[in-house]
């Protein structure tokens, strides 16, 4: 199998972290987004969506989306469990990968996707006005995020989980769109210094 990977962009990092925490090693090709390969005709008929990660395995199935990907990986190697174990776990690191991923996450990718200029070939049209509303939805989901960690030294519990993977991913990518974490989310600031030390973060 092959791992289409972006080395700088934060969804193929979050799937090279799960690798790493898996301790699964797959053969990475580097997908140029600034060339813009991913509009390639042979890249795209991998994955129409013309966006990266995207695994592809020895029958010639390609799996997009990086969490998708995860749980391709979860499956074949379900230990440590990184979506949580029985059916109340599983819920739970659902639901705070999906708030993570859909509120943090995508508030994050909007103020980057419309304001950055590296952004003006791929996102047509860039809406300067929809970045900067999209900063204070930063700001209102690291709030609830400070206060599940106010709780929990991981964003589910005691366990480290996807969930973590996604918030880390989502927060180092902050700093490409010159965002900062408040210095009153103290929990987030703590759990994200604590995640960082782990040695998949390098991944």
């Amino acid at each position: 199998m092959i791992l289409y990977d972006g080395t700088r962009t934060p969804n193929p990092r979050r799937v090279r972290i799960f690798l790493a925490e898996k301790g699964i090693v797959v053969p990475l090709v580097q997908v140029d987004l600034a060339a813009l390969e991913q509009r390639n005709p042979a890249f795209a008929s991998k994955n129409p969506m013309q966006s990266i990660p995207v695994l592809e395995l020895d029958d010639g199935t390609a799996i997009s989306e990086s969490v998708a990907i995860c749980r391709y990986f979860e499956e074949l190697q379900p230990d440590p469990p990184l979506f949580g174990t029985g059916a109340k776990g599983r819920a739970v690191v659902e639901m705070w990968n999906r708030r993570l991923d859909f509120g943090l996450f995508a508030s994050i990718a909007s103020v980057f996707r419309h304001s950055h200029p590296f952004m003006a070939a791929m996102e047509k049209p860039q809406v300067p006005a929809w970045a900067e509303a999209n900063r204070q939805k930063v700001v209102d989901n690291l709030l609830i995020l400070n206060e599940q960690l106010a709780r929990h030294t991981f964003v589910t519990g005691d366990t480290y989980t996807i969930a973590d993977i996604t918030g880390q991913v989502a927060i180092d990518f902050m700093r490409i769109s010159k965002l900062t974490v408040p210095d009153s989310c103290t929990h987030v600031l703590r759990w994200h210094a604590l995640v960082s030390a782990r040695a998949s973060s390098g991944a």
